[in-house]
């Protein structure tokens, strides 16, 4: 495939605010009158936005072309949850539940302070795969241990605006001491474990709504608009109550998204009977810390009556099928959340408990799995809903939804160019099957956001791959040295933890999610 142009050089495709005219391409444009059946159009791309869709539009003098013919042009995907803080930790563990593989993936124990160089390195390595795999927007919920300063959230924001892709980077919170998150441990843990975490720093519901209120004020606009600020409390388990709202009341004034784990495992869905007597979802509603800018990561464990509360209240869900799988956590009720209208996301969740940052590969995880949720067949999911939840739905629940998520006239001209020339495509039969059940990245020629390309032809544009992945080597023994330490140090608290996720397994809480 070649880039034509009459006057202009191919470089000048790297410019934002030039002229492009994808011709002939089959698109999938997601938008309320074609959904995910391609149709042959003509994109015309101006200053970053789609300026036009139709067929047989004529050049303009000087444009540069892009021959579209044998080739698909789809929305960038939308990764609705994900964490960069585990893009070291990729291939790491296996075989361990969310709450033993906390203990390794986020110790509470030890210095584990990363430095603003590292946390750019690792941020540039998660965007890199990311891109090349065609997601344009990452809803990215950074954590730090003990806790994130303002040097490691510039260094995510900084590597996010080098590399070109768009984000939403958060300030993950934790406000309450560790043991007080989860149930039964006190009982369960050594005296000499208790005394190491007990006196382990958490900040103020005050000190972390200064620090989102001079986060909005730094990176309003950064990134040519491309970054955002959101919320970030880590769960309800984790936070007190004054935070949770405080949190919900600071994205509503900023019109961002609060982004929350709920109900993850089941251990989660006792512990909120256990410090709320009653849902985790109820307690949140009943706080009064539910809004639009909601989003909950996982939501497995929910009851009937929590989906219609998420449901009025018009929270959003990153569902994370890999990871949950992985984890062993559950599966999220897809077709409830449907039929009540709850818009669903797609996410990756981190590379420690989903070993990959590509969307692609959740895509058809989540349109197989929920088949096996029950034998009615007209249930199962269709992939126009898998598309639209890695596209639409992942862009409105990360308050995108005005800018990105389809192709349409005004949006930010975010997208991807596959070969249809490819095995992944032969034989052709319907474009968008192939899209969620065969194709995992190969066939992907060009990508864009904001107009620029970033990736041509498996070829960052913007970042130099061979010296990030060089230097990632040369720091490699570096790296697994203070993981090993971290492992070692925390691994002191498995077998109190393990009998306490037993105890929350044989509780019977009136319902399963192993099965949907």
């Amino acid at each position: 495939m070649s880039i034509n142009s009459t006057n202009r050089s191919p470089a000048a495709t790297d410019e934002p605010h030039g002229s492009l005219l994808i011709s002939g391409a089959e698109v999938i444009t997601m938008d309320a009158l074609t959904g995910s059946t391609p149709v042959r159009r003509d994109i015309r791309i101006q200053n970053g936005a789609i300026a036009e869709i139709g067929p047989d539009l004529a050049p303009l003098p000087g444009e540069t072309v892009i021959n579209g013919h044998d080739r698909l042009v789809a929305p960038g995907l939308v990764n609705a949850h994900t964490h960069s803080w585990e893009a070291l930790y990729k291939g790491r563990y296996d075989n361990l539940p969310l709450e033993l593989w906390m203990l390794f993936s986020y110790p509470p124990t030890g210095d584990v302070q990363v430095s603003p160089e590292m946390v750019h390195l690792r941020s540039q390595l998660f965007a890199a795969e990311s891109l090349k795999s065609g997601v344009t927007t990452i809803v990215d919920d950074v954590l730090e241990i003990p806790h994130q300063d303002f040097d490691q959230l510039d260094a995510v924001v900084r590597a996010y605006e080098q590399i070109g892709i768009r984000a939403n980077v958060s300030g993950h919170v934790v406000n309450k001491p560790f043991l007080e998150t989860f149930p039964f441990v006190d009982s369960m843990l050594e005296q000499g474990l208790l005394d190491r975490v007990a006196d382990l720093p958490v900040p103020t519901t005050e000190d972390y709504l200064q620090y989102s209120t001079e986060a909005f004020a730094r990176y309003s606009g950064r990134g040519a608009g491309r970054i955002s600020y959101m919320l970030s409390p880590s769960a309800p388990q984790r936070c007190t109550d004054d935070l949770l709202v405080g949190a919900a009341e600071l994205a509503r004034k900023n019109q961002a998204e609060c982004h929350i784990h709920v109900l993850e495992t089941k251990t989660q869905a006792v512990t909120g009977h256990e410090f709320y007597g009653t849902t985790i979802v109820k307690h949140l509603q009943r706080i009064g810390a539910l809004t639009p800018e909601t989003t909950f990561a996982h939501g497995i464990w929910v009851t009937d009556e929590d989906i219609e509360i998420i449901a009025d209240a018009e929270v959003s869900v990153s569902h994370n099928p890999n990871s949950n799988l992985k984890l062993g956590s559950g599966i999220l009720p897809w077709r409830k959340y449907q039929k009540a209208g709850v818009n669903l996301g797609l996410g990756t969740d981190g590379c420690s408990s989903s070993d990959t940052p590509r969307l692609s590969e959740v895509m058809k995880s989540a349109a197989l799995l929920h088949k096996v949720s029950g034998p009615d067949f007209t249930q199962w999911p269709s992939v126009q809903e898998v598309l639209h939840a890695a596209t639409l739905g992942g862009a409105r629940s990360a308050m995108l939804q005005d800018r990105v998520g389809s192709l349409e006239v005004g949006k930010r001209a975010d997208l991807v160019i596959y070969d249809l020339d490819t095995l992944a495509f032969t034989p052709r039969n319907r474009l968008q099957n192939h899209l969620v059940y065969s194709e995992n990245g190969s066939s992907i020629e060009y990508v864009m956001v904001d107009g620029k390309i970033v990736v041509d032809h498996g070829r960052l544009t913007t970042l130099d791959e061979t010296a990030l992945r060089g230097e990632v080597r040369a720091r490699g023994e570096e790296i697994r040295g203070w993981q090993d330490d971290l492992d070692s140090l925390n691994s002191a608290f498995m077998s109190g933890f393990t009998q306490m996720y037993q105890q929350a397994q044989a509780r019977d809480i009136g319902f399963t999610r192993f099965l949907g």
